[in-house]
């Protein structure tokens, strides 16, 4: 954990508000069960970054059974199938306990029918009701997560997630997701991958007054890291011109791997 307290200090050095938590645990099972262990590597990363900086950083974490289950998949599987019910039982389980460990905002990001407002009601109903939840509402069905896949260990063992993420030839579908949530009661809602979608954050924006999230994955990362390493873009300029694009888009915060070079960049420091 001294990393994670460090890296966290880093972070804060440069003005950056906010973290997102992810978990890769030792051990996994059907159940998932160590994404809710008051004791899992997530909890345990929330309540130390919590001991060591108090409010000084907002802390949010995923709510996802992918990197905690057998199966790979963001829900738990039944007779090869995701079961939908039992899922948002266990992801309301996850929020729970990360709330205990002192989160500031849950992310679920499983796509999951009914996820947000499952959590809200276990989130108020456990004393929690000042937890903020910031929804993926719109994750779409992208080959931009494949490096995180990999990092994380939770690509499905079979199948895909063709039957719970968004099509990317759908604008509209991804709107009445995004509907859904804000209907169930979600403070932040989320657009998923960012650079492609940027026709979703707008739309969103326009049509609903709600704080708006993007998130630049992995893939987008990998795509100009590799560029630059092969001296066909400078790094600097591409990362500037696709983060201020996504936030003329419309959206009010961005979650990004370039964060710190970013906010360097934005300080005059590159």
């Amino acid at each position: 954990m001294n990393e994670v307290v460090d890296e966290v200090g880093t972070i804060s050095d440069l003005n950056i508000p906010a973290v997102m938590i992810f978990g890769l645990p030792s051990k996994k099972d059907d159940a998932g069960s160590s994404s809710f262990d008051e004791n899992g590597i997530v909890q345990r990363a929330i309540s130390e970054i919590r001991k060591n900086y108090g409010e000084k950083m907002v802390i949010m974490a995923d709510v996802c059974l992918c990197q905690y289950t057998l199966a790979g998949h963001c829900g738990l599987v039944k007779d090869n199938k995701i079961d939908n019910d039992s899922s948002i039982e266990t992801l309301t389980k996850i929020a729970i306990s990360q709330a205990k460990a002192g989160v500031d905002v849950v992310s679920p990001s499983a796509m999951m029918d009914g996820q947000v407002a499952a959590i809200r009601l276990g989130l108020d109903d456990a004393g929690f009701s000042d937890v903020a939840i910031m929804s993926h509402s719109a994750k779409h069905r992208s080959s931009f997560y494949s490096p995180f896949r990999d990092a994380a260990e939770c690509a499905p063992k079979f199948g895909d997630r063709k039957t719970y993420q968004v099509p990317y030839t759908n604008l509209m579908e991804a709107i009445r997701e995004v509907k859904e949530d804000i209907k169930e009661g979600v403070d932040i809602v989320m657009i998923k991958p960012a650079l492609a979608y940027l026709d979703v954050i707008a739309e969103t924006k326009r049509r609903f007054n709600v704080p708006l999230s993007a998130y630049s994955v992995s893939g987008e990362y990998a795509l100009v890291k590799a560029a630059a390493n092969q001296g066909w873009v400078k790094e600097e300029d591409i990362v500037s011109e696709i983060l201020y694009a996504i936030k003329r888009a419309g959206a009010d915060m961005i979650v990004t791997y370039f964060a710190k070079s970013a906010a360097k960049m934005l300080q005059g420091n590159p």
